[in-house]
């Protein structure tokens, strides 16, 4: 089926309102090319696309053309299609492969004979000039796998239903019982599957749980193709080590990873880059340690100490095999769901455009997690058992009036009440805790 994307409308926009070049980033497989591809089509749109790497060619006319004209001619030449001025959208994909591509389009959206999307995995790795390129002449969108409203389109849950959930979540009001459970099941079949297109759209067509893993091993197999292009040999076995070490450290009861797991003596400072690589790429997600839980909480960050997620808390589950999403979709409270649990709310956060935090205190205990939210520092616990009510680190802190906290989160199998400065929500609805900063997905 074709599935629906929240940032296809930021396309859009950018097709109809803006001069600049557009530039969409994001994970390996998270339907970029796709959706690209699909909305430019709809829009009606002349488009001459190149793969830099299925056309390697392409790349040193990039490098050789000094003028538009010299661009238009070669790369004519190369597709068998002409480039017509004032019409063509140029897009170009894997541009992680000519590097330079991000600060030379200044020159391109000047001359303004062609309108210009790029697109490509590893970008925070291999170009590490994007935060720098030309101010004006690009926008930016990055693209995750699928969140969990995104993934209800495949199910039978209407827009109405999910309008009707949001009111309850801003009023804080109880959503009817049986709506409830039928929710919080979907969201167990969310953590089976995940949000990869691929993988979604395999669940949606066949039903089958072990096409599913399938999928994501074959996506996962990619991912260890990309490690393998790093700099130097031990590196590449570091950054697949730690890849393949998250699933495990996720089941510890705290979930911090612990840096000596991936080597006895290994100090942070020496793995530093192969944590920052797999932040980059995208196929991780990490959550740091604030050593307050008062905004700023980047002010008082500690990335030596950090929390790690998959991208995607359906590959997760598939790394922990058929039987773990076996025991998800029956509920058995047997099963260690708790780092399952916070991997989804991480990557929910993530997409939604909060930085991720947790916060630690022998004092006042553990948060799972802590974001600034309507402008406060937000703690959120998330819980997989049936004693969600046991929460004493998010009590002491709430009341702890020197952080300043309005509220705080109960993620849970449960349905919603409040009861003081604590709100319970059933962990589906993760989906409506957004980041209300302006524009934070575009810039």
């Amino acid at each position: 089926m074709e599935l629906k994307r929240k940032c296809e409308k930021d396309i859009r926009s950018w097709y109809r309102n803006s001069t600049k070049a557009l530039l969409v980033k994001g994970a390996r497989q998270v339907g970029k090319t796709h959706l690209i591809r699909r909305v430019l089509k709809e829009e009606g749109c002349d488009v001459f696309e190149v793969n830099l790497i299925e056309t390697p060619e392409a790349v040193s006319i990039l490098q050789q053309a000094g003028t538009v004209d010299e661009l238009m001619i070669g790369l004519s030449a190369l597709g068998g299609q002409r480039l017509q001025k004032g019409k063509t959208v140029i897009f170009i994909d894997e541009i992680q492969k000519y590097k330079e591509m991000v600060t030379k389009i200044k020159f391109l959206v000047d001359d303004g004979s062609f309108r210009y999307v790029l697109s490509g995995s590893l970008l925070g790795v291999e170009l590490t000039n994007i935060e720098s390129a030309p101010v004006g002449y690009l926008s930016t969108i990055e693209m995750f796998p699928l969140d969990f409203e995104e993934f209800l389109q495949i199910t039978d849950i209407s827009d109405e239903v999910i309008d009707s959930l949001r009111r309850s979540f801003e009023t804080r009001s109880a959503v009817l019982d049986a709506v409830n459970d039928k929710m919080l099941n979907l969201f167990r079949r969310y953590l089976v599957v995940g949000g990869m297109p691929e993988a979604v759209s395999v669940f949606a067509d066949t039903k089958n749980v072990k096409d599913v893993i399938t999928t994501h091993q074959d996506i996962k197999a990619l991912y260890k193709l990309d490690f393998t292009q790093y700099e130097s040999d031990d590196k590449k076995l570091m950054i697949s080590s730690a890849y393949g070490l998250i699933p495990s450290e996720l089941l510890k009861q705290n979930r911090r990873f612990i840096v000596t797991d991936l080597k006895n003596g290994l100090h942070f400072d020496r793995v530093e880059s192969t944590f920052l690589w797999l932040y980059n790429a995208g196929v991780a997600i990490p959550a740091f340690n604030s050593t307050e839980p008062r905004i700023p909480l980047k002010l008082n960050e500690k990335r030596s100490l950090f929390k790690l997620y998959l991208s995607d808390v359906g590959m997760l589950t598939s790394e922990y095999g058929m039987s773990a999403k076996r025991m998800l979709i029956s509920n058995d409270s047997s099963l260690n769901a708790g780092g399952i649990y916070e991997n989804a709310v991480t990557q929910q956060l993530k997409a939604s455009g909060f930085e991720i935090y947790y916060y630690n205190s022998n004092r006042l205990g553990e948060l799972d997690f802590v974001i600034d939210y309507s402008g406060s520092s937000t703690p959120i616990e998330v819980k997989s058992g049936k004693d969600y009510d046991k929460h004493s680190a998010l009590n002491n802190c709430l009341q702890n009036t020197e952080y300043e906290m309005k509220e705080g989160f109960v993620l849970a199998d449960c349905n919603i009440h409040a009861k003081g400065k604590v709100t319970y929500l059933p962990i589906y609805m993760i989906m409506f805790i957004k980041n209300d900063s302006e524009d934070y997905y575009l810039n």
